[in-house]
């Protein structure tokens, strides 16, 4: 059973404004991917929702049968544990993209921690959106 401990997060310059997400992917307490990618003009949300579907496709791409998700984003992580509701359309679709997703995995946990564990996915998604402004 392959197993994943993957870190996630969005950022956003404005909100809405320049966005990106970050994903650092650990397995057997070993980094093996980092992912920063630049997703335009978004909100904050969507940019967070944005980066548990990166996860969730990279989770599949690399075959887990069990992930555990682990955000910093309270508001993401109340609304898949289905204690908040969804009121925006935008996000709704984002949050049933990411429960179809979930739906492929034999076990999926999420984890809401401190901004300070989350150090590696927070600058991942920066750098993204530094590189989006700063290489045109």
């Amino acid at each position: 059973m392959t197993a994943l401990k993957i870190y996630i997060d969005g950022a956003s310059k404005g909100n809405p404004g320049p966005s990106g997400v970050g994903v650092v992917i650990c397995r057997d307490g070993q980094t093996i991917k980092n992912i920063a990618n630049f997703i335009g003009h978004a909100t904050n949300n969507v940019a967070e929702y944005t980066a548990l579907i990166h996860a969730l496709q990279e989770g599949l791409i690399l075959k887990a049968d069990n992930i555990e998700i682990n955000t910093d984003s309270q508001l993401l992580y109340r609304q898949i544990k289905k204690i908040y509701k969804i009121k925006s359309a935008n996000i709704l679709g984002l949050y049933n993209q990411a429960l179809h997703l979930m739906a492929a995995f034999k076990e999926v946990s999420i984890k809401n921690i401190p901004r300070e564990e989350n150090r590696g996915a927070d600058k991942l998604a920066n750098k993204a959106v530094k590189k989006a402004l700063f290489d045109k």
